[in-house]
């Protein structure tokens, strides 16, 4: 009652309570490891997709 006494009797609910969420914490390292070996996959399937086209006669991606 004194809080609300000390804020001229105002009621408004975000005044006493919190509706704000907390950010979620992102960890860039592991985000970046995370590009890095999709990336690397990426690499490894581009390479054997060329493959494959050369042995068609066709020229690589």
């Amino acid at each position: 009652m004194e809080e609300i006494e000390k804020n001229g009797y105002n009621l408004n609910i975000s005044r006493y309570v919190s509706t704000s969420e907390d950010e979620v914490q992102i960890d860039m390292k592991e985000v970046n490891g995370r590009l890095n070996s999709i990336n690397e996959r990426i690499k490894d399937n581009t390479d054997k997709h060329n493959e494959f086209l050369r042995e068609l006669g066709l020229p690589p991606v």
